[in-house]
């Protein structure tokens, strides 16, 4: 399983969005304090429709106390200041992919004291940075594909008529 860990997001769509991503990956959301929103908005419930009761969802105050909670895992932190790319780095399960707020990132402050496990998905100069919500989904399928995406249906088929 891997986790999914929102600092401050601001947006609710996004946020819906990427519970939407974890009950379909089977990932586990963090969401750190402050939101840009309250969590019964009707914007974050439509961007995840019906996908609330599949998800797993903790709330912490700080980044700090979710570092504490699970001291002993792995951190990905995926920033446009990083210098290797997101599939650049080999992932475990259970391994943690931290995204910022969607207004400025993470501080500078966390990728500077946690600079070898910064990531960034390659983008055209001057560009700005892609959506959270795309962000997220770019990073959890790259870590499940390497590890050959378990406990997910990997195949469909047309119905016959």
């Amino acid at each position: 399983m891997l986790n999914i860990v929102l600092v401050e997001p601001e947006i609710p769509q996004n946020t819906g969005n990427i519970v939407r991503t974890c009950a379909a990956t089977g990932s586990r959301l963090h969401l750190v304090r402050p939101l840009g929103f309250e969590v019964t908005d009707k914007h974050l419930k439509r961007a995840g429709l019906d996908y609330w009761y599949l998800a797993d969802i903790t709330y912490y105050d700080s980044f700090a106390e979710v570092l504490d909670k699970f001291r002993d895992s792995r951190f990905w932190y995926f920033s446009t200041k990083a210098a290797k790319t997101y599939s650049e780095v080999s992932y475990s399960d259970g391994d943690f992919l931290v995204f910022g707020k969607e207004t400025k990132g993470l501080p500078e402050a966390l990728l500077a004291a946690h600079y070898d496990a910064c990531v960034r998905i390659p983008m055209i100069d001057e560009s700005r940075s892609l959506n959270l919500g795309n962000s997220v989904c770019v990073g959890v399928y790259e870590a499940l594909r390497q590890l050959s995406f378990p406990n997910l249906k990997r195949e469909g088929r047309i119905p016959r008529r």
